[in-house]
């Protein structure tokens, strides 16, 4: 018999995987304890590896019987500067170093930086931040082929550290060789978003849809500064949005972080789209079973802004404990879901509905909700908009996402409050608040004589024609 599970939460959990969870068991595990997405992270792992994953993970889903959305997080352009004769050196602060396009292996003095569009774009001032932002270097001396920085903050550089340049818009495109190559095997596997890291502009994001063509959603993760100028732009061509701390951290000043989370997760929330916040969420979790007092107030303080979903890296990746990291999340997920602090900031935070029928129908739906003490608000969905236009209303009861569509079920696994269920067609409000009535009570979220709330779109079948509501008693 299918286990029927339902989560007792509304924000999300996103887990990765890696050499500590790509098994079956640990994979079933996770889903049971609490992830409902799972991250490929395509810096890491063969092709081969992949693949299974998303075997697996589709075997899991079938056991369950419940759809699990698949982020395939590609790579984007790693600045790296090249290799030391003795693998490391040690920088002063104030002394000068050249960064140059010569191979040979570099000293004290200068070495190799073998990406020519950063001596194009910057400029004398700029500032250069290697190995995640441990050292810092300011531009002195342009030319073609080298720049000459005063190093600021010093320090050890070994082999291969990655470059950040807060300062400047570089000519590369998000996508690499290697990501493309990357999309064009995974997209015809069934994933069901793309993770498009190095965003700067709009067009970055406008190319991933374009190589996407529908087979997945694109979520833009925020890690450059140079995105954060662009956001409107950046967010209305997105389908979701990470909060990409890691990066972000490196090039903006640690104390602008999360005042830039909370101004993302705002504006993701204005547009009704998901939005995960992600990275260093329980790190300590890779070593230890239980995360530090300052981890757990980040992930609640996630909670508390409204976040759709917040995700594990590391933790569940590559680190010793990836259930309990998992289960933590859960839970403290859980506990700040029953504080009333959080009901009154979550309602003091909804946006005010879009002028339009179909907002209209979804700030009714969980008005009349909450008036009637339903137990469920039902979302007929075709594409998926009906769900997302309700569960942009935070409602104070769960969401049912019902859909004829398993791709669009598993999309709405990252939806804040949605339970998506895939269901026969409809062709009636009559057959669908039946339906809705049926499917409420089968995956336990009312009983006999309990009030729902039926949302959909006439006619059925068409996406974004959400147009009607009704009160059905069970």
């Amino acid at each position: 018999m299918t286990e029927r599970l339902r989560r007792h939460r509304r924000t999300k959990i996103i887990a990765t995987i890696g050499p500590a969870s790509s098994t079956p068991e640990m994979l079933a595990a996770l889903f049971q304890t609490g992830a409902d997405v799972f991250r490929l992270n395509f810096s890491h792992g063969s092709h081969e590896n992949h693949a299974k994953s998303v075997e697996m993970i589709r075997a899991v889903e079938k056991k369950f019987g419940r759809p699990i959305g698949i982020l395939a997080d590609v790579q984007g352009p790693k600045l790296r500067v090249g290799q030391f004769q003795s693998g490391r050196v040690q920088l002063q602060a104030g002394q000068n170093f050249t960064l140059d396009m010569n191979p040979a292996p570099g000293d004290t003095r200068r070495v190799c930086l073998p990406h020519p569009e950063i001596f194009a774009a910057a400029e004398i001032g700029a500032t250069l931040l290697l190995d995640d932002g441990k050292l810092r270097l300011r531009v002195t001396r342009k030319r073609d082929d080298h720049l000459l920085t005063e190093i600021m903050n010093g320090g050890v550089l070994s082999d291969r550290k990655g470059v950040n340049i807060p300062d400047v818009v570089l000519p590369i495109p998000a996508l690499t060789k290697k990501d493309l190559s990357d999309l064009d095997f995974v997209l015809p596997l069934g994933i069901d978003y793309i993770g498009l890291s190095f965003v700067q502009r709009p067009e970055d994001v406008a190319q991933a849809k374009q190589i996407a063509a529908r087979r997945a959603l694109v979520m833009t993760k925020l890690e450059k500064p140079q995105a954060l100028d662009n956001l409107n732009e950046i967010l209305a061509l997105s389908d979701a949005v990470m909060v990409a701390r890691g990066d972000l951290g490196v090039e903006l000043p640690p104390e602008d972080v999360p005042i830039a989370q909370k101004r993302i997760i705002r504006a993701a929330q204005m547009r009704g789209m998901p939005v995960v916040v992600a990275t260093q969420m329980l790190e300590s979790m890779i070593t230890s079973p239980a995360p530090t007092r300052a981890e757990a107030s980040d992930v609640a303080a996630a909670v508390f802004d409204g976040a759709d979903a917040v995700m594990l890296s590391a933790e569940s990746a590559a680190g010793q404990y990836p259930r309990e990291a998992v289960n933590m999340m859960d839970r403290i997920i859980a506990r700040v879901e029953r504080d009333s602090d959080w009901r009154t900031g979550i309602d003091a935070k909804r946006p005010a509905p879009e002028k339009s029928s179909a907002d209209a129908i979804a700030a009714a739906a969980v008005q009349v909700a909450h008036t009637i003490g339903a137990q469920a608000i039902v979302a007929f969905t075709a594409s998926g908009s009906t769900a997302l236009r309700v569960a942009r209303e935070k409602p104070d009861c769960p969401v049912i996402g019902l859909t004829t569509s398993l791709t669009v079920a598993r999309r709405m696994a990252a939806v804040w409050g949605v339970h998506a269920s895939v269901t026969e067609e409809v062709h009636s409000m009559t057959e669908a608040t039946a339906n809705a009535v049926k499917m409420a009570r089968l995956e336990g979220f009312a009983k006999k004589g309990d009030e729902i709330v039926v949302v959909a779109g006439v006619p059925f079948g068409q996406a974004g024609t959400t147009n009607a509501l009704r009160v059905a008693t069970v």
